[in-house]
């Protein structure tokens, strides 16, 4: 190096920036490099988790056109099956994004995204509909959604659950706008040229993702398990996984019925179909809202909070609100507020109790155990409902239990991780 070149301030300062960008305890924290990766995220997440917030609408449509012929508890196998695979097969994604980055995995992704919802547009049969929307689309969705969470805490840490939680407002965004093209649409153009407008535009996006999403750390290469179960000997890491566990289980089921709850008081139709899209604008604040708070009062701290309160929402206002319109509605909005957190705090708790280079590995793992949870979680709550006779009231004590048990297990988690203190902030 010449002699002007050892003396240049600029040249020194480009050279600490440079060591700081690979530096894995050094967040930019902002920018527009930074944010141009949240904003690659959020057009990734609007087909996978917008998709999966249009369940209420996808499971009420079927249930009375293409599907009316089978039990709720067959039909929920296929929303169930959707959110598994959305989960499980983070498995794999999060390893290949350690190790290589993003490409290897959005761009499949983005194309099996689009492909599995082309073929939905297609389907009339029970096998048509499972296979392109539960398990192609399912599949696609998640490797669209783990390295879309796990890029995002590459370039934070002070301000994760803030950046992570701005990202995921995109499954409000999509669960709001999605089954509005379905409600307007369907019944002038038919189901299928509606789920056709809903595969353009997440071909856009997909194509914006693309081109956004990036790591700013180089790829980790070490050799393990896909599933790294040895994680779990940590008792930090296996209680949050358990955490997460119990809320995912809970987090979908008002999703799933509460459209079809509308239909079953007698609800008007399109009124029962928007109040998914009343869910779903609630959760758009109630993506990045909780994120802003639990940069500063910690976000174990918060998941016991919002966890709390959608139990007592569940088991109060829904059990009872019964054929009132004012009261479904009502529910509807502050659940979908109180339960975004369930999407876009949990990954950042599980970055709290692992360093950034595993990440996605061990975002990957609890995910994976997770999907068991969201399996099964939909078809038992029709089982329960069929069990009644087609009365809501053991499906919406199931959730509300749910999420109960979920308060208290992150609880138990903060505690483990963060001290028992009232004041701890984490």
């Amino acid at each position: 190096m010449s002699k002007e070149a050892q003396t240049d301030p600029s040249v020194i300062e480009d050279s600490t920036t440079s060591d700081l960008s690979l530096d894995p305890e050094s967040y930019p924290e902002g920018g527009w490099e930074a944010w141009s990766v949240v904003l690659g995220a959020w057009c990734a997440m609007v087909p996978a988790m917008g998709l999966v917030n249009t369940i209420g609408v996808l499971h009420a449509w079927t249930s009375t056109h293409q599907l009316k012929d089978y039990s709720q508890f067959s039909i929920g196998w296929i929303f169930g099956c959707y959110a598994f695979f959305l989960y499980t097969a983070g498995a794999q994604a999060g390893p290949i994004f350690d190790a290589y980055g993003p490409n290897y995995i959005i761009i499949p992704g983005s194309i099996g995204i689009v492909a599995a919802i082309i073929c939905l547009s297609f389907s009339e049969q029970y096998y048509q509909i499972f296979l392109s929307f539960s398990v192609l689309g399912g599949l696609s969705a998640c490797t669209l959604f783990t390295p879309a969470v796990a890029a995002v805490g590459h370039w934070f840490k002070a301000r994760r659950g803030f950046a992570t939680g701005v990202a995921c407002t995109a499954g409000g965004f999509g669960g709001a706008v999605f089954p509005l093209i379905i409600l307007f649409a369907a019944p002038k153009i038919g189901f299928g040229w509606a789920i056709r407008i809903i595969a353009l535009i997440s071909a856009v996006l997909c194509f914006i993702a693309c081109l956004l999403l990036k790591t700013r750390l180089p790829g980790n290469l070490k050799k393990g398990a896909s599933i790294d179960f040895s994680a779990l000997r940590d008792m930090k890491y296996a209680s949050t996984t358990a955490a997460v566990f119990l809320v995912e289980f809970a987090v979908f089921i008002p999703y799933t019925y509460i459209a079809s709850y509308g239909v079953h008081v007698g609800v008007q139709s399109t009124l029962s179909y928007l109040l998914i899209v009343f869910l779903n604008l609630g959760a758009i604040p109630g993506r990045f809202l909780p994120g802003l708070i639990a940069d500063r009062v910690g976000r174990f701290n918060v998941m016991v909070l919002t966890s709390f309160i959608c139990a007592i929402l569940t088991l109060s206002l829904w059990l009872k609100s019964g054929d009132n319109l004012a009261a479904i509605i009502c529910y509807s909005v502050f659940y979908g507020f109180w339960s975004g957190a369930a999407i876009s705090l949990t990954p950042v708790c599980i970055s709290q109790v692992c360093s950034t280079e595993d990440y996605g590995k061990r975002n990957g793992t609890t995910f994976t155990i997770a999907s068991i949870g969201v399996l099964t979680g939909i078809p038992i709550s029709g089982a329960i409902q069929q069990h009644d006779g087609g009365d809501f009231y053991g499906l919406i004590v199931f959730g509300g239990t749910l999420y109960l048990a979920a308060a208290i297990a992150f609880a138990l988690a903060r505690g483990i991780c963060g001290g028992w203190s009232l004041k701890t902030v984490f």
